[in-house]
């Protein structure tokens, strides 16, 4: 299991800080930059029922928006990935739980388990980053094991992986459908492409060379141009290792431009995953250790990130129902 550090703001620290600017949650004393401090909310759901420590990567269910995947017993033999309702306020963002969180497939090899990666590719396939092990796992629609695991370090990849994300194929995005891969250990981040095999899983492309991006990443999300402060398609990615969560703005490839990099939140105890709720456009993430836990970021224009999300779910849904009907 790695030894993972964090930074806390606490004390004196806490009490400088404007009340604008902070916002105390269970994951420590959150502050977004001066730069979006104003425009963006913050707010700690708490930890969800009967899902075990440590929390990974976490995701909205295809076809489902009031369902959230989350990884459960990250890093190790018992990882897996659990489902849970979520609840809404009078406005439909995110406010917690409903009932107990219920297994959906396992998610470790070896020693290894879920890590901050958890997304879905094409055709309902759910991907999921597994750490120390460095491998990438597929589970189809229905499993409740992996079907596929692929060794990352054979694509080219630093061990361990920690954050995997495709590029949305709506919201004018370059290079729509790659797959992006970030390493935690080697602060690395990867493109690729994925092509189907024979049995309903996909082959993952020989990574492209590495861009040393820091921080430990363990979760990302794409953020479509015009969105409050985000004038260009950029990316928010977590950082483990740096407690924080920064923002890119993406070239021509859908890949991070270094010299763009902006703090968009620090004083984070173990950011970790990272999602899009499909239903307001929030910005939603889980933490490893500490207070195990998922916060909602909330600010961005609903439209256009909520458009984004539910164009693939509304595709899941659609694939998930033909296949239904062909088992009849």
């Amino acid at each position: 299991m790695r030894a993972r550090t964090s930074l806390i703001f606490t004390g004196s620290a806490i009490l400088l800080c404007a009340a604008a600017l902070c916002t105390a949650t269970a994951a420590g004393a959150a502050v977004f930059d001066p730069f979006y401090a104003g425009n963006f909310n913050l707010t700690d759901i708490g930890s969800v029922p009967a899902v075990p420590t440590r929390y990974g990567g976490l995701t909205f269910k295809a076809g489902d928006p009031n369902t959230l995947l989350i990884g459960g017993g990250a890093n190790g033999s018992t990882g897996a990935i659990y489902q849970i309702g979520v609840t809404r306020d009078a406005n439909g963002h995110v406010s917690g739980f409903s009932g107990n969180a219920t297994q959906l497939s396992t998610a470790a090899f070896g020693s290894g388990g879920i890590d901050g990666g958890l997304a879905y590719g094409p055709n309902g396939v759910l991907f999921f980053a597994s750490y120390p092990d460095n491998h990438i796992g597929q589970i189809k629609l229905g499993s409740a094991t992996p079907d596929k695991s692929t060794d990352a370090g054979t694509l080219g990849v630093t061990s361990s992986v920690g954050a995997i994300q495709f590029v949305p194929t709506s919201g004018g995005f370059a290079s729509p459908g790659h797959l992006k891969i970030a390493s935690y250990s080697g602060s690395t981040w990867y493109d690729t492409t994925v092509t189907p095999d024979a049995n309903g899983t996909y082959t993952i492309a020989p990574a492209g060379p590495a861009l040393n991006i820091g921080g430990g990443p363990e979760g990302f999300v794409f953020i479509p141009a015009g969105q409050t402060l985000f004038p260009t398609n950029s990316v928010l990615v977590t950082e483990y290792g740096g407690a924080r969560v920064v923002s890119y703005e993406l070239d021509a490839n859908s890949d991070p431009i270094i010299a763009s990099r902006r703090t968009f939140i620090t004083g984070l105890n173990g950011a970790e995953g990272a999602a899009i709720d499909p239903v307001t456009g929030d910005f939603l993430f889980s933490t490893f250790g500490g207070s195990n836990s998922v916060l909602v970021v909330g600010g961005f224009p609903e439209p256009s990130l909520a458009g984004i999300a539910l164009v693939g779910m509304t595709a899941l849904a659609t694939l998930r129902r033909r296949a239904s009907r062909s088992a009849r």
